[in-house]
């Protein structure tokens, strides 16, 4: 055996034992949910945090996850690779992006250790770099066709669509493509119509104003908490807006550590997001959360969390601290809540209007929790009780492998909802 792998499973060994003394010794907290959450006080996980995640291994013929009484799930698409985020265009196609966090250098031994443990749950990897178009003509739920309709980008996510123009939020860049009504192929390299630094927290959601005049680009920070120092996180942490006339771009909002899903609220025409928050000072400390993203806003990262608690690891602002936002809802602490989605009334049978979120799943926690698609309720443009769960099953019994990891959520041609499964290599589709 190669020191390396001798390595990798000495690195293994004493994370395990790591979480059994964890557990053994602290007492397990409930989670951190709802808009007044119970936040434990931030506790020190060493040079070595707490990883776990479950092995990757997909799912087997006839296996399903389990969906919320009154739904039914099947899947619309198979094969996949690495499927992440959804958007479904006006003719009932849709796209797909396929894209794969890329390691980095190794510079410590938690690098290593974190590259060892998100290889084995198929997290990190070759990227396919590709957006793939699935068709399902005959409108039975199952898409019969698929297209590379985009190809070599660079860890592509996020897609608009708005007057024959395609959108793309790649890893380093915003770019624009031709398209015209039922094409299975862009052409071309696409304008480039911003750029952003890669690497670190790599997606680019993005999201077209209500009057289509503007684009909000969600970027997330390269490190955990600046680490490097503030300057390498310039222009990080934070939502874009872009001006597609004149291309000119701005921070609409910043100090958020990882934006991902973006939405809007259609009784107020606020701005939604939810956040991956910062690792290493606990299970539940500081929780995921969704919040209404105010312009000019700053939630805080890295300097503090959850409003104006301070992270006394990292070197302090008042002045920013004092300016902090406390988010609208929490999420529970390290969910991974990805995928956001407003669901109008009638979307799902016994679900009334809110936000459906893919909760990927974590892998820095002693006890693991998101894998699943949750749903929060809203009355009058906010969060108005706690969540309810739309999709789960994605975790072996004993929570030692994943079937699957849900991330973007997308309402689907004819009703009900798609959500990308990226271990599972699935689109699944929710119906009544």
């Amino acid at each position: 055996m190669s020191f390396s792998a001798l390595f990798a499973r000495f690195v293994a060994l004493i994370g395990s034992l790591m979480i059994i003394w964890r557990r053994a010794t602290t007492p397990q907290p409930s989670q951190a949910i709802g808009q007044a959450p119970a936040i434990p006080a931030p506790r020190s996980q060493g040079a070595l945090p707490t990883l776990k995640m479950p092995t990757a291994k997909g799912w087997a013929p006839g296996h399903l996850p389990t969906a919320a009484p009154g739904l039914k799930v099947n899947a619309f698409a198979t094969g996949l690779k690495h499927p992440r985020w959804i958007e479904v265009l006006p003719n009932g196609d849709v796209a797909v992006a396929e894209a794969l966090f890329v390691p980095g250098g190794i510079s410590s031994v938690f690098d290593y250790a974190m590259q060892s443990t998100m290889r084995r749950a198929a997290a990190i990897g070759d990227s396919p770099n590709r957006i793939t178009l699935l068709r399902d003509r005959n409108r039975d739920g199952v898409a019969e066709e698929r297209f590379a309709f985009i190809e070599n980008q660079n860890q592509p996510f996020g897609m608009a669509l708005h007057n024959d123009i395609f959108y793309v939020g790649n890893t380093d860049a915003l770019l624009a493509f031709d398209y015209k009504t039922d094409a299975t192929q862009l052409q071309g390299s696409g304008q480039k119509l911003a750029t952003f630094k890669p690497g670190g927290h790599w997606t680019r959601s993005l999201l077209l104003s209500p009057d289509k005049s503007k684009i909000y680009v969600g970027v997330g920070s390269l490190s955990n908490i600046a680490e490097q120092g503030m300057a390498v996180e310039e222009g990080r942490a934070c939502i874009y807006e872009v001006e597609l006339q004149n291309r000119q771009s701005r921070i609409f909002a910043g100090g958020l550590r990882n934006p991902v899903g973006l939405a809007w609220e259609p009784t107020t025409n606020a701005l939604w997001t939810v956040v991956n928050e910062r690792d290493g000072i606990g299970d539940e400390t500081p929780p995921d959360y969704l919040t209404e993203v105010k312009e000019g806003g700053f939630y805080g990262w890295p300097f503090c969390y959850w409003g104006q608690t301070v992270d006394e690891r990292v070197p302090q602002d008042p002045e920013l601290v004092a300016k902090a936002l406390r988010p609208d809802y929490a999420l529970g602490g390290h969910t991974a809540s990805l995928g956001l989605c407003w669901l109008p009334k009638g979307t799902l049978p016994g679900f009334e209007e809110g936000m459906a979120i893919g909760q990927h799943g974590s892998w820095n926690r002693s006890t693991l929790s998101g894998y699943r698609v949750v749903f929060v309720p809203f009355s009058n443009g906010k969060p108005s009780g706690r969540p309810r769960d739309i999709l789960w099953g994605f975790l072996s019994p004993d929570e030692r492998s994943s079937y699957g990891r849900p991330v973007g959520i997308a309402l689907a041609p004819g009703g009900g909802i798609l959500v990308a499964d990226d271990v599972g290599d699935v689109i699944w589709r929710v119906v009544g």
